[in-house]
């Protein structure tokens, strides 16, 4: 009698779904049957293969596959890698879904669960520009117990893109714990239409006694503002404590600092008998460019 060869559903599936994943004409030329295939893949392919899934489903399948996505951010039985990969993509198609409140609904309810890992995941899948019924509720993940919440919060709230929220944020800068504090430095220059105020606040915490404030606010003062235009500012970091922080001033006033370089040429000088070597290459490097 011949040998029966078994049929496995399960590889052919894997097979066409690495076929659409290496091959997106074919999934939008096949996109009808590619869709649900891929959605049915996503049940037992390996973690790679389902990130690689995930990205293109949201990328063309906002509608179809938001629930999926969903289904795989609460699932505690997930990694947490491809949970996170659902929670960014469920924040990037939001925007997109015909009708997105019943989802902004159910993760409303999950940023109030007692697992912190859901918390964080559900808060920022609603981090979408325009998704102002997630803004109280995230404003109340400010004060969340577990400070990676927090900082989802700080980041999902700066992606509402809403400008009344920034002040929220200065206050929280003042009072919250210090990685709160960091991420919100991080998310302040997204506030496009506030960047003189956001200039202020970086300006305001070269002084600050935390030498990574200090650092956060020199890197990211750049974004919104000149060098040219903080000159001053910049000078004076040059004779912060912290190593990191002269020698950030050193290389951007040397990238950026133009014929103005010239004035303090003593102090970039002096700056060669510096303990930091990375601070003594900088100070050269800037010399350098003066001659």
């Amino acid at each position: 009698m011949d040998k029966v060869i078994k049929f496995d559903p399960r590889e052919k599936i894997l097979e066409k779904a690495k076929r659409y994943v290496d091959d997106v004409e074919a999934f939008l030329d096949e996109r009808e049957q590619a869709v649900p295939l891929l959605l049915k893949a996503m049940e037992f392919g390996d973690e790679a293969l389902k990130s690689e899934i995930i990205f293109l489903l949201g990328s063309f399948a906002k509608e179809e596959v938001a629930w999926p996505l969903y289904r795989i951010l609460v699932d505690p039985s997930q990694e947490e890698e491809l949970r996170r990969d659902a929670s960014i993509q469920l924040s990037v198609i939001g925007p997109f879904l015909e009708d997105p409140q019943p989802l902004v609904d159910r993760l409303i309810e999950d940023m109030g669960s007692n697992d912190p890992e859901l918390r964080i995941h559900a808060a920022f899948a609603v981090g979408w520009e325009g998704n102002t019924p997630a803004a109280i509720p995230l404003i109340e993940r400010l004060y969340d117990g577990d400070t990676r919440v927090q900082q989802t919060a700080v980041s999902a709230l700066s992606n509402l893109r809403d400008d009344k929220i920034i002040h929220l944020l200065l206050e929280r800068l003042e009072q919250g714990p210090l990685m709160q504090k960091r991420a919100i430095l991080f998310n302040l220059w997204r506030f496009y239409s506030k960047k003189e105020e956001v200039a202020r606040v970086y300006l305001q915490h070269l002084n600050h006694e935390n030498a990574d404030l200090r650092f956060d606010a020199l890197a990211l003062l750049g974004i919104v503002s000149s060098v040219e235009k903080h000159f001053e500012a910049y000078r004076r970091c040059l004779q912060d404590p912290d190593n990191r922080i002269r020698g950030l001033a050193l290389r951007k006033l040397a990238e950026e600092g133009g014929s103005r370089l010239k004035e303090i040429k003593d102090e970039l000088a002096s700056l060669l008998d510096d303990p930091g070597m990375d601070v003594k290459r900088a100070a050269l490097e800037a010399l350098k460019k003066i001659s």
